[in-house]
């Protein structure tokens, strides 16, 4: 298993925010999310308030950032709760979840279903941050100002 705090990822993190469900990693463009333990995710009872202040610290809806789902402990998600997210106006540009245990890849394609945006599953962190910053990176301007 991979926890970000035991990679040279967690050094390209800008902050580290714990809650009393999970801790987050923020880097420019994404963030990494490992959930604790036990938890069952919902919507209203952790994912809502999460994400408005996150989204307050990136000053916009998520619609420029990746979540990546670190999933190093077991715990349940409620896959339903994905339509809440998108009712309540935030947007992500893509979802990765990082499974590593057969059990967890397929409790990621349920996920899948609930889905608008971008979505890939991963076995290892690396292969996930990758993705993430691919999807992130904005496109270099030539001396005319079009992109290259």
């Amino acid at each position: 298993m991979g926890y970000l705090k035991d990679s040279s990822f967690y050094y390209d993190a800008i902050q580290e925010r714990r809650y009393p469900c999970a801790t987050y990693y923020l880097f420019d463009t994404f963030i990494v999310a490992e959930i604790d333990e036990g938890i069952v995710y919902t919507w209203d009872d952790h994912a809502k308030p999460i994400v408005a202040e996150l989204s307050e610290l990136y000053d916009q809806k998520g619609e420029g950032l990746v979540l990546i789902s670190n999933r190093v402990h077991s715990y349940s998600v409620k896959p339903s709760d994905w339509i809440k997210f998108f009712k309540s106006d935030y947007k992500l540009k893509g979802y990765g979840i990082v499974s590593y245990t057969r059990k967890g890849l397929i409790a990621s394609l349920v996920e899948k279903l609930f889905m608008r945006n971008t979505f890939q599953s991963f076995t290892n962190l690396e292969e996930a941050i990758a993705w993430a910053r691919s999807l992130t990176q904005t496109p270099k301007k030539t001396s005319n100002g079009k992109s290259a």
